[in-house]
């Protein structure tokens, strides 16, 4: 189990080492690593998504390992309760950011080969914890920079460890 403690609670998450061995594999080297410390949820979005692991309180955004390759083909959906690796329009760009659905995306799974059709790869569950996603979805947003969608005050990750078993 995966222990996610943020300033509004906790979640854990069951991993899927089998379907996403290689996104699994990345998540645990920024957790053994303590890239999370510290980290905020820094886009936030009611009935979608809460996604986080990039940035810092100030907004600064994190050094970063390289780009793993995209797992989205593995027979998992973006279902609500699931966690998938954040990625930019490129197929394979996924690094440390993390996003946990609140909603049924399955618009976000693959689909085909394509950069808009490759989806996003779900590598985890949350076992305990959704009420505490939902209430970070709920808190006010607005702009800060080009990011929008972002927390008013800071929704921090305060740590993520745990028995990678």
């Amino acid at each position: 189990m995966i222990r996610i403690v943020t300033t509004m609670g906790d979640l854990e998450l069951e991993l899927h080492p089998e379907q996403a061995p290689k996104t699994v594999e990345n998540f645990l080297k920024y957790v053994a690593d303590g890239h999370y410390a510290n980290t905020i949820f820094h886009r936030v979005i009611p009935g979608f998504m809460i996604q986080g692991g990039g940035f810092a309180p100030n907004f600064l955004e994190l050094p970063t390992m390289r780009p793993i390759v995209n797992e989205a083909g593995n027979g998992l959906s973006n279902r609500r309760g699931t966690v998938a690796m954040a990625r930019t329009d490129e197929i394979h760009s996924a690094t440390c950011q993390f996003f946990i659905n609140l909603a049924d995306n399955t618009f976000l799974d693959h689909q085909d080969d394509t950069p808009a059709g490759f989806g996003y790869c779900v590598f985890a569950t949350v076992t305990t914890g959704m009420a505490v996603a939902d209430a970070i979805a709920q808190v006010p947003t607005g702009v800060r920079g080009p990011h929008e969608d972002v927390p008013l005050q800071p929704i921090v990750i305060k740590t993520i460890t745990g028995d990678p078993a």
